[in-house]
């Protein structure tokens, strides 16, 4: 009875932590306003998640509007023809009267604009991964460190704002399973390999290729590479593979229900290391250190077609295309995005979807809680500190993947104390001109 009054304060205190509200400056609304009050919103990044994000968005005051493709930028423009237009998002940000920023572009270009628009006071929701490097997730989470006063974020990881990803949370947290000692998590998309494409003949007008690669070393247009995150996340000036990808949002619920932080160590394996491209698999242990809450556990990653073996007479899931398994000292907990299922050990009574106290309340949608913390003050869940966190933690798998050695990962000095050679990927090099925080 203890330990589960134990449990349950704890879980208590981690649902309402930092319940309070921010103080936003003048100008920007704040607690006290009226939620009924409209933000005036910048898209930078109108097609694909983009438009979907715009949608999230769209009962704002959408007063700007930013993409390098003419075409979709127009199309846009149509159903928010008081919207100002831009190309380039850097002069987009400089339009005055801008509350908050939805960041929809290329991964390589994120973490740019949420720190330019932090810099500037905005708000900002950005698509997930928060960045393209570990280095730069730590920019954009200590930048908004400094500001957590006075701005709301939230990453897009709208699976994060189910009820079954809370009620998991919630179990996980309540002891369900006892102590849990690992986490296996797996998504079976596997992307192609090979080389940077070729050049495949003019860049078309509605383009603006120089924009599109932005901080990127520059690479001659094919349009292989436009229009689609399955195009371009697998370069590695673009993108981050599937560990950025599907991890952002898979990753994310043993992140949540464990209450985790900085990895002490990573090791990864895949296939040979091609200096273009991401790995077509990968498979990955981060070693996460004690505390008061729990103990020491590992979380196991595997992509490309890998998967982790079930426990045997428990699970007959080899079918299922992605997932998280959860091994505890009092049994195991299954889930994917929409299902839960909790095997417990020795008589191995099985619960469809047993639930404690529901703690963590119903999400009103990842876009509105993030257009309330933007009104109120509120806190939102998928913030830059946690989600700069989970991010940097994810990022980190491709730095010992490259270098084909584990780890030994210093956290506080972003580094890895047994590797030099890590330095290289752990920090991108820019084209000229382009400064990350800016």
């Amino acid at each position: 009875m203890k330990q589960a009054i134990k449990r349950r304060d704890f879980l208590r205190r981690s649902v309402t932590a930092g319940a309070g509200f921010m103080v936003l400056p003048s100008g920007i609304l704040r607690a006290g306003n009226s939620p009924n009050e409209k933000l005036n919103v910048a898209v930078i990044g109108v097609g694909g998640r983009g438009a979907a994000n715009l949608n999230g968005v769209k009962r704002e005051n959408i007063v700007a509007l930013c993409d390098i493709d003419a075409n979709r930028l127009a199309a846009a423009a149509k159903r928010f023809p008081k919207a100002k237009v831009y190309a380039d998002w850097r002069k987009c940000l400089e339009q005055k009267d801008i509350d908050a920023v939805v960041c929809s572009t290329t991964d390589h270009t994120h973490a740019f604009v949420n720190v330019w628009a932090m810099n500037r006071g905005k708000h900002v929701y950005c698509e997930k991964p928060l960045a393209n490097s570990v280095y730069e997730a730590r920019v954009v989470r200590e930048t908004y460190l400094k500001n957590r006063d006075k701005l709301a974020t939230q990453m897009g990881t709208q699976i994060h704002a189910t009820d079954n990803f809370r009620r998991v949370v919630e179990l996980i947290k309540a002891g369900a399973i006892g102590d849990v000692q690992e986490c296996r998590v797996w998504c079976s998309r596997r992307p192609k390999g090979g080389s940077y494409l070729p050049a495949a003949g003019g860049v078309p007008k509605h383009i603006n290729w120089d924009l599109w690669l932005g901080p990127s070393q520059s690479h001659a247009f094919n349009p292989g590479y436009v229009h689609g995150c399955l195009k371009w996340n697998r370069f590695w000036d673009f993108g981050s593979g599937q560990i950025g990808d599907m991890g952002s949002h898979m990753l994310d619920l043993p992140y949540w229900a464990l209450d985790l932080r900085f990895p002490t160590s990573c090791k990864a394996e895949g296939t040979p290391v091609s200096t273009d491209t991401c790995p077509e698999w990968m498979n990955v242990t981060w070693d996460h250190p004690a505390t008061p809450e729990r103990p020491a556990l590992k979380i196991h990653w595997y992509d490309g077609g890998k998967k982790p073996g079930m426990p045997a007479k428990v699970f007959n899931r080899d079918e299922m295309f992605k997932g998280m398994l959860f091994k505890g000292t009092k049994g195991w907990l299954l889930a994917d995005y929409g299902f839960r299922i909790l095997q417990l050990r020795g008589d191995m009574t099985h619960y469809d979807s047993p639930t404690p106290e529901q703690l963590i309340p119903k999400s009103p949608g990842h876009h509105m809680e993030w257009i309330t913390g933007c009104k109120t003050g509120k806190p939102t869940l998928c913030n830059f500190d946690y989600s700069g966190a989970l991010i940097e933690h994810n990022l980190l798998a491709l730095v010992a993947y490259r270098t084909g050695q584990k780890l030994d990962w210093d956290a506080k000095s972003l580094r890895a104390t047994n590797c030099a050679e890590a330095d290289q990927f752990i920090k991108k090099t820019y084209r000229d001109g382009w400064v990350l925080n800016g």
